[in-house]
């Protein structure tokens, strides 16, 4: 792990960066990164020489313990051998040949046997593919435009953060409502009767859905004559390996998948009732790039590495560890500060009232516990990883005590 007893290096890292800005538009751009995505300025590495297991090592050759994994495409650890195997196979035998490849079929039957209202799947390669087809098998399935949507979804025009570059067409057929609030989600399909073509959400991100939630959710769109769909990019092949569908007993007509599902390589998936899915005949949604199977035979073998339960429990027991484990700092310490998430995706949310200091708090947390080898998201919540071991835990909270300590000072 990185030697905690002085400041941490990160030479390499900035003299990339420096190189980058010169050629690479998201780093030329500073406000190229969201707001919740910003880590500390100058306190974490940029990039990265190698990962293995739950450890990445920087361009410095510094030594983290990872919980950002990718953004939660990490589910393993990073280089799982039989993945890697598993992939190097089909590069091997040629994955870009004009025919299917029988890898396709193997994957497809794989996800119509878990997730729950699969009966038929498209497989496409990134997490704003699955979602944007999703959305326009709605359109054409109910013949309606209006999207309602919660959550991050993509970076398409229909559900992209910022408005530059989107026609206001587009814009004005998509809202949004307060998760866990059904009367609010009621009131935006009353004041768009009969124009909904469909509910997408993800099924929780910070918070759980309450008790009612998600079914009452589904059984609003229902009464509206409009389609649900889960985006399960985060949640899928993590929280239970029918994802939250599974975990919470509910069922959409359409699902989307990705991240962990090929443990780190671009594969999606979107899956759901053939009826609805048969409206691939009646739109186009294509790409070169969406029959190369080397990710599909990657996400072989990694569901068939979860396929038994014991890795995603193993995952949902250490993220419980770890999130008893910050609740008693917080506790301890005294510092304003909440431990939010499910287990596989737990956080740690600064809550002081004045928003200038709680920001301080935060960014000397995170800084303090880069600085100690634990690579944590000050503003996205964390992942942990089936290759994380008990000792990796004790690290981590030893550091987030440590850490706690200096966020005390700034209070």
């Amino acid at each position: 792990m990185t030697d905690h007893t002085g400041a941490l290096r990160l030479d390499n890292s900035m003299k990339l960066l420096a190189r980058g800005r010169l050629v690479d538009a998201t780093l030329s751009e500073k406000d190229y990164v969201i707001e919740r995505d910003r880590l500390v300025e100058g306190a974490y590495p940029v990039y990265g020489e190698r990962a293995r297991g739950a450890r990445v090592w920087d361009a410095d050759g510094n030594e983290y313990l990872d919980y950002i994994l990718a953004y939660g495409t990490i589910i393993l650890g990073h280089a799982d051998p039989a993945v890697t195997k598993a992939a190097q196979q089909e590069i091997e035998e040629g994955f870009s040949i004009t025919l299917r490849k029988r890898t396709h079929i193997e994957l497809a039957e794989r996800l119509v046997r878990i997730i729950p209202g699969a009966e038929r799947v498209f497989l496409l390669k990134t997490g704003s593919d699955a979602t944007s087809a999703a959305v326009r098998l709605a359109r054409a399935y109910t013949g309606r435009d209006r999207v309602v949507r919660w959550g991050y979804n993509g970076w398409h025009d229909w559900a992209a953060q910022r408005p530059g570059g989107i026609p206001d067409t587009v814009r004005t057929q998509v809202d949004t409502f307060r998760y866990n609030d059904l009367d609010d989600l009621r009131e935006v399909f009353r004041r768009h009767a009969g124009q909904v073509a469909c509910l997408l959400l993800m099924p929780f991100e910070l918070d759980s859905p309450e008790p009612g939630f998600l079914q009452g959710a589904i059984d609003l769109a229902h009464e509206h004559g409009a389609l649900v769909v889960f985006d399960e990019m985060r949640s899928g092949f993590r929280v239970a390996l029918g994802g939250a569908q599974e975990l919470y007993g509910v069922r959409a007509d359409l699902a989307t998948f990705s991240k962990a599902m090929a443990n780190g390589w671009a594969v999606s998936a979107l899956t759901g009732r053939a009826e609805v899915m048969a409206m691939v005949g009646q739109t186009h949604i294509s790409s070169t790039f969406y029959s190369n199977t080397v990710s599909m035979a990657a996400a072989v073998a990694t569901i068939d590495q979860l396929a038994d339960g014991t890795v995603l429990d193993r995952v949902r027991r250490l993220g419980v560890r770890l999130q008893s484990g910050l609740t008693e700092l917080v506790g301890r310490h005294g510092v304003p500060a909440r431990v939010r998430g499910v287990p596989q995706m737990p956080f740690l949310a600064f809550t002081h009232p004045d928003p200038g200091r709680s920001r301080a708090m935060q960014d000397a947390f995170f800084a303090e516990t880069t600085r100690r080898g634990v690579l944590l998201h000050p503003t996205h919540h964390w992942f942990v990883c089936a290759a994380t071991t008990d000792a990796d835990l004790e690290h981590t909270l030893a550091a987030c005590d440590a850490a706690f300590e200096v966020a005390a000072k700034v209070a």
